[in-house]
């Protein structure tokens, strides 16, 4: 597995700090692009940072902020990116296994710290389906951008 990028903006901070925590427990490394602390930033920001950087390195990411509605609308506006806001472990499946997502997207204020981890763990560990009716389907959103 390659490297994990993560990222968050204030409303997010603490629940990232908390999966990085849980990625080295998990034996991934990750690099986090920020924020750096609970100061009001610009949670666009933060997705283009990750994003940029999955393209970059063909890897996947980890994005949060208050309720992962804002950080998925803005790392889907990047070219090659498929986030997916998960609200439970049937969610997250799906959107590796069906979308091949690659970015994962959390709600601090919406998801508590057990199933954030439970999501987090069934994300990285589930593949994208060897179907061809989904290869078609992910081919057709990236025909979208």
């Amino acid at each position: 597995m390659k490297k994990i990028i993560i990222g968050s903006d204030h409303g997010g901070f603490e629940l990232k700090e908390i999966l990085k925590e849980y990625l080295k427990e998990l034996s991934y490394d990750y690099e986090d692009v920020g924020t750096k602390n609970r100061e009001s930033c610009d949670y666009p920001d933060f997705a283009k940072k990750v994003s940029q950087k999955i393209i970059e390195k063909n890897s996947r990411g980890i994005l949060i902020c208050g309720t992962g509605i804002g950080m998925s609308m803005a790392a889907n506006k990047i070219k090659g990116i498929r986030a997916a806001l998960a609200f439970d472990e049937y969610t997250a499946k799906m959107s590796r296994e069906h979308n091949n997502s690659n970015v994962l997207c959390l709600g601090e204020r919406t998801t508590k710290e057990i199933m954030a981890k439970k999501i987090v763990k069934i994300w990285l560990e589930t593949k994208f389906s060897k179907e061809e009716r989904h290869h078609k389907r992910v081919g057709k959103i990236m025909k979208l951008e």
